[in-house]
């Protein structure tokens, strides 16, 4: 199933019982060094090269930037990757309420498989052929079956946003059996009452 919105997925019926999304929930009202605390505390987790992976969210006010240059000013500094993410995390702080992280739970892929590989991070980037190869083969030993997700065609859908979504659905698992780990332990609230953390 297709969903163009996050208000069509958070508004399904049945209603999902978790939902794991790469996307940022509670932001910082005031630019800070290396982002929020979560961010900061999962790139401490993977270490480099692969803390590379954890972009800094942006702040509140960066949001209702309409051009790269707007976003540069307002969020005191932002990369081009980041700026591509936000118009997703704009559309989620819109949707996203304090009783929605009930159900809703921030996560990231490369915590994901840090998880999935005893707490050791991946040896290789996502991009090329070893990163990958190393993330499928980690996916097939402990997921029964995800190569139905992993090897699946779906029109403009590259395949490490296929593997990816497998291991973000290890971590939605893992909240739905309350195994979950949390980035950091004891969380900040942003000024809207939601949490900022990051689940693995």
């Amino acid at each position: 199933m297709r969903f163009d919105t996050i208000l069509e997925v958070l508004d399904y019926k049945p209603s999902y019982e978790v939902i794991a999304i790469a996307c940022n929930i509670g932001l910082l009202d005031t630019p800070t060094p290396g982002g929020r605390t979560c961010d900061r505390e999962a790139r401490k987790l993977l270490k480099f090269p692969r803390s590379g992976a954890v972009i800094s969210a942006p702040i509140r006010a960066a949001l209702k930037a309409t051009t790269y240059d707007d976003a540069y000013r307002l969020n005191g500094g932002m990369s081009s990757v980041a700026y591509n993410h936000l118009a997703q995390t704009a559309e989620l702080a819109e949707a996203i309420a304090p009783y929605w992280q009930r159900t809703v739970f921030e996560v990231h892929p490369e915590l994901s498989y840090y998880q999935l590989n005893g707490d050791v991070p991946m040896s290789y980037s996502k991009h090329g052929d070893r990163g990958p190869a190393e993330r499928k083969a980690l996916l097939e030993k402990r997921i029964p079956g995800i190569t139905q997700i992993t090897d699946a065609r779906l029109p403009r859908v590259k395949r490490a946003h296929l593997l990816d979504a497998a291991a973000c659905l290890w971590t939605a698992r893992r909240v739905a059996g309350r195994a979950v780990n949390r980035v950091p332990e004891d969380p900040e609230w942003d000024e809207q009452g939601l949490r900022m953390e990051i689940v693995r």
